[in-house]
C-alpha cells in the first residue's frame, strides 16, 4: 500500500453532475470521512442533500431561461439544452463487431454472417440421443368417448374458449 501511494498520484474526485459545486465535493468527501460516527455523518448527509437539491434546481432554472431565450433565435441550442436537462441521450450504433479472432468487421453482410455464426454457437445442441419431434407427428386418436365426457364436463351458458 506505502508504494501504491508513493507511485500512484491520488486523483481529485470529479462532479459526476453538471450542477454539482465544489463545496458539494467537499461535503461529500468530509461525510465520507465520518461514517464511523453516526450522527455526525447524518447531519452532513443532511447537508449535502440540501446542497445537491438547491444546486440541481438553480442549474434547471438556469437551463430553461436559456432554452426560453434560444427558442426563437437557435432552435438547436434549445434542442440540446433540453436533452441536457431530461438526460435523454441518442446513442448512435458504430455498425461493426467482432469476429472471432478479435479483428473489427465493418461490412454489413460479414456481420450479418457473424450474428448468423454466433447464434449457431449459442444454440448449438452435441447432447446425444435426445428427441427430434418429426414435423408430421399427429399424436394418438382422438376417441368420440373422449369428446363427449370434455363436453359433459364443461359449465353451461360459458364461451367455449378457442
Amino acid at each position: 500500500m506505502e508504494a501504491a501511494t508513493e507511485v500512484i498520484p491520488k486523483v481529485k474526485r470529479k462532479a459526476k453532475q453538471k450542477w454539482m459545486t465544489e463545496e458539494i465535493l467537499n461535503l461529500m468527501e468530509e461525510r465520507r470521512c465520518a461514517k464511523g460516527n453516526i450522527e455526525k455523518y447524518e447531519q452532513i448527509h443532511k447537508k449535502v442533500q440540501e446542497k445537491c437539491n438547491m444546486s440541481k434546481e438553480t442549474w434547471i432554472n438556469e437551463k430553461c431561461k436559456e432554452i426560453e431565450q434560444q427558442r426563437k433565435h437557435a432552435p438547436q441550442t434549445m434542442y440540446t439544452n433540453i436533452e441536457e436537462i431530461t438526460g435523454k441521450r441518442i446513442i448512435l450504433s458504430t455498425g461493426c463487431i467482432k469476429a472471432i479472432n478479435g479483428d473489427i468487421i465493418i461490412d454489413k453482410e460479414k456481420i450479418l454472417e457473424r450474428w448468423a455464426e454466433y447464434i449457431r454457437e449459442l444454440f448449438k445442441d452435441d447432447r446425444k440421443g435426445h428427441n427430434i419431434m418429426k414435423n408430421n407427428f399427429a399424436g394418438l386418436p382422438i376417441m368420440k368417448e373422449e369428446v363427449e365426457t370434455a363436453i359433459k364436463k364443461m359449465k353451461h351458458g360459458k364461451a367455449t374458449g378457442p
